[in-house]
C-alpha cells in the first residue's frame, strides 16, 4: 500500500501541469507559513500591551530564534532536498534513512545549543544587542524559549522534509495546530495570569511542544516516509549531502541571525525605540514574504523530483511559473505598505509615537525593494535544489549578510539612522542584480553534458 501511494506520487510530481502542481503543493505551505506569520504579529502585538522594552526583547531574542533556525534548516533543507531527488530518482531506502539521520541530527543539535545557552543567557543576550533596560524582559522569554529549542528546530527540520516528499498539506497541520495554541494561549498567559512576558516564552515552548508531537505523529501518512531509530545511521555520504543541500539554509538564517545582532547593536544607541521599531517591522515582514516563501516552498518538491527524475524542462517551467506569481504578489504588497505604513505599525505600539514614526519610515524604504526579493527567494530555492552548493551559497549569504551587513555599516557612518533605514533595501536591489547571472546561468547549462553535479 505504501508503495503505491509513492508510485502515485512520482506520476503526480513527473507528470501532471506544472503551473497546477506547484500551485496545490503551495497553497498548504502558503496556509503554515501565514498562519506562523500571524502568530509572530499576534505575540508582537500582545507583548506590546506590555511595554516599549518588552516589545524591544522579543527583537533581541529573535537573533537566537533566526540561529536555530539556521541549524534546523540545515538539517532539514539539507536532508529534504536529497530526500526529493532520492524518491524521484527511485531510491526509496536511501531516503527512508536520511529522513531519520536529519531528524535525530536535529534533536541532538539543539539539546547542545539549549545547554549552551543556559550557561550564557546574560553574556548571549548583551551580544544579541539588548541594553540594561531591556536584559530583564529578554532574560525572562529567552529561558523559555531555551527549553523549547530542541522542538522548535525539529518542527523545521520535519517541516522541510514532509514538504519536499510532497506531503505539505501534512506539514500544515503540524505546524498550524502550534502556532493557532500560541494565538490562544499569549493573552491567557500575559494578562489572565499576570506573568507579562515570561507568558509569551511559556506559550511559544508549550505550543512548539505540541507542534511536534502532532508533526512526528503524522510524518510517515500519505505515502510518507517515517522516522524511526533504527534507521539513524549516519555516514559521512550522507553528511555530504545533507552539506550540500544545507549549507545554503544555513548560511542564509545563520546570516539572518548575525545581522539582527548587527542591526539591534547599531539601533541601540538611538534608544529602545528604535530596536522596538525595527522588531515590529522585521515581523511585519516576515508576514508579507509568507506567502512568497510558501509559494516557493510549494516549487521545491517539484524541482526536486523532476531533477531527479532528468525532467529539466519541467524544472524550467516550474520555476518561471513561480518567480512570475511571487514577483507580482510582492508588488502588490509593496503598494498598500506604502500607503497604510503608519496603521499597520500603530496596530503593535499604539502608544508610543517614537516607535510608529521610526517604524513608519523604515517599512516605506523596505517596500520600495521588496518587488525584488521574489527573484532572490526564488533563484536561492531553485539552485540549492538541484544541487548548485556554491551558487546557492552566495545567493542565501547576498540578501542578508554579503549585501545587507556592510549597507548597515556604511548607511550608519554616512547618514546615521537614515542609513539603518535603508540598508535592507540597498541590499535587496544588490541581490536582484547579482541573482540575474548565477540562475541564467544554471537555467542555460542544466542537464548538458559535464554541468550537473
Amino acid at each position: 500500500m505504501e508503495k503505491n501511494l509513492q508510485n502515485e506520487k512520482y506520476v503526480r510530481m513527473t507528470t501532471a501541469p506544472v503551473g497546477r502542481l506547484v500551485t496545490s503543493l503551495a497553497v498548504p505551505s502558503i496556509v503554515s507559513m501565514l498562519v506562523s506569520g500571524i502568530y509572530n504579529l499576534a505575540d508582537t502585538f500582545f507583548v506590546g500591551q506590555i511595554n516599549t522594552q518588552s516589545v524591544a526583547a522579543m527583537g533581541i531574542v529573535f537573533s537566537y530564534m533566526s540561529l536555530i533556525q539556521a541549524v534546523a534548516f540545515y538539517f532539514g533543507q539539507g536532508s529534504g532536498n536529497f530526500i526529493s531527488r532520492a524518491l524521484g530518482s527511485r531510491h526509496t531506502e536511501d531516503a527512508s534513512r536520511m529522513v531519520s539521520i536529519g531528524f535525530f541530527s536535529s534533536f541532538i543539535t539543539g539539546s547542545i545549543i539549549a545547554a549552551a545557552g543556559y550557561l550564557l543567557t546574560d553574556p548571549l543576550l548583551s551580544f544579541f544587542g539588548s541594553t540594561e533596560t531591556i536584559l530583564p524582559y529578554a532574560r525572562e522569554y529567552f529561558r523559555y524559549i531555551l527549553l523549547g529549542t530542541p522542538f522548535i528546530m525539529c518542527c523545521f527540520t520535519m517541516n522541510n522534509q514532509m514538504r519536499q516528499q510532497g506531503n505539505a498539506a501534512l506539514s500544515m497541520i503540524g505546524i498550524a495546530s502550534g502556532a493557532v495554541l500560541n494565538i490562544a494561549l499569549d493573552p491567557v498567559l500575559i494578562f489572565g495570569f499576570g506573568l507579562g512576558i515570561r507568558g509569551a516564552g511559556i506559550a511559544t515552548a508549550v505550543s512548539q511542544l505540541v507542534s511536534f508531537t502532532v508533526m512526528l505523529s503524522i510524518c510517515g501518512r500519505n505515502g510518507g516516509l517515517r522516522i524511526r531509530f533504527g534507521n539513524f545511521r549516519p555516514t559521512a555520504a550522507f553528511y555530504k549531502e545533507i552539506n550540500a543541500g544545507g549549507i545554503p539554509s544555513l548560511a542564509r538564517q545563520g546570516l539572518m541571525s548575525v545581522a539582527a545582532v548587527c542591526l539591534n547593536q547599531l539601533a541601540a544607541p538611538y534608544g529602545d525605540e528604535s530596536v522596538a521599531a525595527f522588531s515590529v517591522v522585521s515581523r511585519i515582514g516576515m508576514l508579507a514574504g509568507a506567502a512568497m516563501i510558501g509559494y516557493g516552498q510549494g516549487f521545491q518538491p517539484v524541482c526536486g523530483f523532476n531533477y531527479g527524475a532528468g525532467r529539466y524542462d519541467r524544472v524550467r517551467k516550474a520555476f518561471v511559473y513561480s518567480l512570475t506569481v511571487s514577483t507580482a504578489y510582492c508588488l502588490i504588497l509593496s503598494v498598500l505598505g506604502m500607503f497604510f505604513a503608519p496603521g499597520i505599525v500603530g496596530l503593535f505600539r499604539s502608544e508610543d509615537a517614537e516607535v510608529i514614526r521610526m517604524g513608519t519610515e523604515i517599512l516605506r524604504f523596505q517596500c520600495l525593494s521588496f518587488p525584488l526579493t521574489g527573484m532572490v527567494v526564488m533563484s536561492n530555492m531553485y539552485l540549492q535544489n538541484i544541487r548548485k552548493t556554491v551558487p546557492a551559497v552566495i545567493m542565501a549569504t547576498a540578501r542578508q549578510g554579503l549585501f545587507f551587513i556592510p549597507a548597515l555599516f556604511v548607511g550608519r557612518a554616512l547618514l546615521g539612522f537614515r542609513g539603518i533605514e535603508i540598508a535592507q533595501a540597498v541590499s535587496d536591489t544588490c541581490a536582484f542584480i547579482l541573482s540575474i547571472p548565477l540562475t541564467l546561468t544554471a537555467l542555460r547549462t542544466m542537464g548538458k553534458a559535464g554541468s550537473e553535479p
